[in-house]
């Protein structure tokens, strides 16, 4: 039987392009793996160390945790802040749902000068701290009847300071950034990320509250929150 030579190239053509397209698949998926893994190691780190033992006390009542394993900021005058990492909500103990990848980011102006890298953990103690951030692009400082304290390595606050508070961020930094701090900055869901993680319709709430999607890749920073 003779083949036509368009048929013969075309396919060529889809076997040589499948491979590629595999291939740029799992490199995507091991982009937000690897942010995933990151915030499992910034957790551990965070919860299970010394420098912030007000963390685990509360843990114990939090009802998400956000994670930020690498906020870069850096500037001279004009002063910017990014970086990415995922939300994991709690509706009962030890019962934590899947990832909800997030971005954070910042703009300032006035005296800002060097950098600073800072890991950052979220602990959202109260169901309107939840719903905040879930809702909307939520801005630190601007939301109506939530409030937040920073506490740790690099950031002004007071671990007494917490008690009252809906979120509660430990963070540890290098490095110089004068002037900065979170105020003013803004967390949002990168919706491009978790459809990529978990498919179309993986919304944040759709993620976090309903519990319509699941990564097995998310296993293990599950079972490590499971410990509260």
């Amino acid at each position: 039987m003779k083949l036509d030579r368009r048929t013969v190239l075309t396919g060529a053509a889809a076997a040589f392009a499948a491979p590629m397209i595999l291939t740029s698949s799992a490199r995507a998926d091991a982009k937000r793996q690897s942010l995933v893994d990151a915030c499992l190691a910034s957790g551990q780190k965070v919860l299970s160390g010394k420098d912030f033992p007000d963390a685990v006390r509360l843990m114990s009542g939090a009802r998400g945790v956000l994670i930020i394993p690498e906020l870069v900021q850096g500037g001279f005058i004009l002063g910017a802040a990014g970086g990415r990492g995922v939300l994991v909500a709690r509706t009962k103990p030890n019962d934590w749902s899947f990832p909800v990848f997030y971005g954070m980011g910042s703009g300032s102006i006035g005296l800002q000068i060097g950098g600073k890298v800072s890991e950052i953990v979220f602990i959202i103690r109260t169901e309107k701290g939840l719903a905040a951030i879930l809702d909307h692009k939520f801005k630190f400082g601007a939301e109506a009847g939530v409030t937040m304290v920073a506490v740790g390595i690099g950031l002004e606050g007071a671990s007494t300071a917490a008690g009252g508070a809906d979120i509660v961020a430990f963070a540890n930094s290098t490095g110089l950034f004068a002037g900065a701090s979170i105020e003013g900055s803004f967390l949002e869901p990168d919706s491009d990320w978790n459809a990529l993680y978990y498919g179309t319709g993986a919304t944040a709430k759709a993620i976090a509250i309903d519990r319509k999607f699941s990564n097995p890749g998310a296993e293990p920073l599950r079972k490590f929150l499971a410990k509260w």
